[in-house]
């Protein structure tokens, strides 16, 4: 009886947060602020003109380490063409180190989440997850749609480079 009574609170409360976030694909994407390691502030709202990845992750995810990488090299092949990755760390302020580490290795800035509450996007209850915001601000790619696999470079090319050219 127990088990059956923390089954519906666990649905209901994903649920809860699915219906909790603003992204619809072909809507206005939900503005969010990075607040990077370095202390600077980057705003969704300042990058209109540009092709935005949003990226949340943890030095801790296994499924990061795979993507993380393939972002850097994708941004780095396609920076000149507007491509900006802010990168969302789900570590606690005492994991620090490890996402500063981790983050001298990307070429996008980073910053660490607050909460797991991300704004409009919702709360982070798993990662990696990434969203893909168009150059007039038009949400192109929702991560919570997505077949939950890691991202590949076939989705980058399928649904991010089109957005660049």
């Amino acid at each position: 009886m127990r088990s059956k009574f923390l089954l519906a609170l666990f649905l209901a409360m994903l649920s809860l947060s699915a219906a909790a976030n603003d992204v619809e694909i072909g809507r206005a994407a939900p503005s969010l602020t990075l607040r990077t390691l370095d202390g600077h502030s980057i705003s969704t709202d300042s990058l209109r003109g540009k092709v935005v990845i949003l990226h949340f992750w943890a030095t801790w995810c296994v499924p990061c380490q795979v993507e993380l990488p393939l972002l850097t090299a994708y941004q780095k092949s396609h920076a000149d063409q507007g491509l900006v990755v802010l990168g969302f760390s789900l570590d606690g302020a005492n994991n620090l180190p490890q996402v500063r580490k981790m983050a001298s290795t990307l070429n996008f800035p980073v910053g660490l989440l607050d909460s797991a509450w991300a704004g409009g996007y919702g709360r982070m209850w798993r990662l990696p997850v990434s969203f893909v915001i168009d150059r007039n601000g038009i949400l192109r790619h929702d991560g919570w749609q997505d077949d939950q696999e890691p991202l590949s470079q076939e989705t980058l090319d399928r649904e991010v480079t089109p957005l660049l050219f």
